[in-house]
């Protein structure tokens, strides 16, 4: 399996010989509410939009995940798989080929990537975003990815998972809570899942950031201390971490 991590939440996954884009911000900055003084993200690097994409991914609404000037420069009839937020805005920008999965609904494609939605993010007191377990159909390779750290205890019965994308990092606003929930649900998450990979997802990678959040947000855990911790615990899972923009290839080991 080839992965190219895209900065922030944006990932590249060829499965099932298929190229899946999962919360793509490519183009343009990245900005909460048209609210730039309150945050805003640039790329330092400007992202070539993929070519030959199959499928599009989106586990949650916000613009960081969904984000509406990178949509509006891909394709429109590319499928998109998204949660119940998240596809009302990519049908709003027109696209044709939407699927909104409700958790514990899935989607196939071509009978060669299934993608199951399992509860995610909560995003205020109604709402929760999605997770997504990915099959290839062909090798059999799983992937489970979910990028705030809000993990369900229904993934136990999924296991094992050969690879997981998911935050190694916390990062909260003090006195009103985490925003990302890193290394303890990362560890649970791991416990569970007994991955080979972990790959970290939320990271800065090449961005800069600005704006009033940027200055009361508080950050803690890296992946070196997440590599300590899986030792601490006896656990093996091997924390790669990708270049921004590199594709990288992913070499399983075949369990009996």
């Amino acid at each position: 399996m080839h992965i190219t991590w895209l900065d922030s939440n944006s990932w590249l996954m060829s499965m099932g010989g298929k190229q899946i884009l999962v919360d793509p911000w490519l183009v343009g900055p990245l900005v909460f509410g048209n609210l730039p003084w309150l945050f805003k993200s640039d790329r330092l690097i400007p992202r070539a939009i993929p070519e030959n994409i199959d499928l599009i991914v989106l586990s949650q609404g916000l613009e960081d995940h969904t984000h509406p000037p990178t949509l509006k420069q891909l394709d429109r009839s590319i499928p998109v798989v998204a949660s119940v937020n998240a596809a009302k805005i990519v049908r709003e920008l027109g696209y044709n080929k939407v699927t909104a999965l409700a958790h514990g609904e899935s989607f196939t494609l071509l009978e060669q990537v299934k993608i199951e939605a399992k509860p995610g993010s909560p995003i205020g007191p109604m709402l929760v975003e999605n997770g997504y377990l990915f099959k290839d159909l062909i090798d059999g390779t799983t992937l489970y990815y979910e990028p705030h750290g809000y993990h369900s205890p229904s993934l136990k019965d999924a296991a094992p998972i050969d690879i997981v994308i998911a935050p190694i990092i916390d990062l909260e606003i003090p006195f009103l809570g985490s925003i990302i929930k890193g290394s303890k649900s990362a560890l649970e998450l791991v416990k569970w899942l007994q991955p080979q990979v972990i790959m970290p997802t939320a990271a800065g990678g090449d961005v800069s950031f600005e704006g009033l959040l940027i200055s009361v947000l508080r950050q803690t855990g890296n992946a070196e201390e997440f590599r300590k911790l899986l030792a601490e615990n006896n656990l093996t899972t091997q924390v790669i971490e990708p270049k921004p923009g590199e594709s990288f290839e992913i070499q399983l080991r075949k369990l009996a």
